[in-house]
């Protein structure tokens, strides 16, 4: 093995940037922000990319940074994201380094997926002569209101992209270990409100008012069967009522009942058949429940696909690195706004293992302690990737 072997110079430098890396992922860590407020956090990429003399725009989508590194031979352009804002959790991990802001938590791993994109930068910045074509570093706010990628779209981060490359910390896989999926490998993400408007009344007098109470739970059930009855079974759905609100005691009929739901597909026709089966079953409580109904629709993002010209290399480039320490694993019925890149150019989002024995396994909790180490691994995959794809 010489020294200029791809495979032990990306490892010798994720090595050596691993404690500043780690560094700066606790600080962050401590400071979370919630979406389209990662001000302070956006701050910190700009100043690491300042210091490592990558050039970079700030304000994009709103809080968005986005870095350029020119190869030394043309090519394709690779846009490699990571998401950098936080959850309204309250921390619970007892952590040194733990939220110092009430409500909030990087219980999603963003700070871990910030941190890992600083490193490949910097890694890549040292190798850019070997790459052809450019690399975009696309650090972006609001994910977790699947919102971000959009908002950096519109001021242009995905023009002129070839290829995109993402990844995800999974704290259920151990460090050290790859995932992958082939083809559809999370859902498309909708919502709808319902207002089911009736008339008030006295509760002991229900024939003289319109219980929109009633009618809103007569809809909560007929709405499973969207994907019972509507959607084909080899086509996978989740609709799901989070909330109901309503009245205010015991002896009164309200006026008005507010829904809300999501609503998880992986593709496209399952899609377009839920939103029509909710919109009718909705329209039809008026003549049969005597209310009227207000339906607002959003499609936030489209089920992210990842595609084999990205996915083959980045797994060759793993296994060039590591060996064989890929997991091929199923599709999530979760969402990720990376799906907005990939809607623009050949995408692949890697599953990079983040979990150790003995600590909390779930995203989305307020003890979430990924494995640290996932980071300088990180680092050398998608390095390794970009290597691969603009070799």
């Amino acid at each position: 093995m010489t020294a200029n072997d791809p495979t032990r110079r990306i490892r010798d430098a994720a090595e050596a940037l691993a404690p500043h890396l780690v560094a700066i992922r606790r600080d962050i860590h401590a400071h979370p922000e919630l979406a389209f407020e990662e001000t302070r956090t956006a701050g910190i990429v700009a100043a690491e990319l300042a210091r490592l003399a990558i050039p970079h725009r700030t304000g994009i989508g709103r809080t968005g940074v986005l870095g350029v590194i020119e190869g030394g031979r043309p090519g394709p352009t690779l846009a490699i994201r990571a998401d950098m804002d936080a959850l309204p959790i309250a921390e619970e991990t007892g952590l040194p380094f733990a939220s110092t802001v009430a409500g909030k938590m990087h219980a999603c791993g963003h700070d871990i997926h910030t941190a890992t994109l600083l490193g490949v930068g910097a890694v890549l910045r040292d190798m850019a002569p070997m790459l052809a074509g450019r690399v975009l570093l696309v650090f972006q706010p609001a994910e977790e209101i699947l919102e971000g990628a959009a908002a950096m779209i519109a001021d242009g981060a995905a023009d002129g992209i070839d290829l995109a490359l993402g990844f995800h910390n999974q704290p259920d896989m151990p460090v050290g270990s790859f995932g992958y999926a082939r083809g559809a490998c999370l859902a498309a993400a909708d919502r709808f409100d319902l207002i089911v408007r009736g008339k008030s009344g006295h509760a002991a007098h229900p024939y003289a008012a319109v219980d929109p109470i009633v009618a809103a739970s007569a809809f909560v059930a007929q709405v499973q069967t969207v994907v019972s009855r509507e959607i084909k079974p080899i086509h996978p759905a989740v609709v799901t009522i989070g909330m109901i609100q309503a009245g205010t005691t015991y002896n009164i009929i309200p006026e008005r009942v507010h829904l809300k739901g999501s609503v998880r597909t992986l593709h496209e026709d399952a899609r377009d058949l839920a939103e029509a089966a909710i919109r009718r079953l909705a329209a039809g409580l008026e003549p049969m429940m005597r209310v009227r109904c207000e339906m607002d629709y959003q499609r936030k993002v489209p089920p992210l696909l990842n595609d084999d010209r990205v996915l083959e290399p980045t797994l060759g480039a793993v296994r060039a690195q590591f060996g064989e320490v890929l997991e091929e694993g199923e599709p999530s019925m979760g969402s990720e706004d990376f799906s907005e890149f990939a809607a623009r150019a050949p995408a692949f989002q890697l599953r990079i293992g983040s979990g150790a024995p003995g600590r909390d396994d779930r995203l989305h909790n307020a003890a979430y302690q990924p494995d640290e180490r996932c980071i300088e691994l990180g680092v050398q995959a998608l390095s390794r990737a970009a290597l691969e794809l603009l070799g």
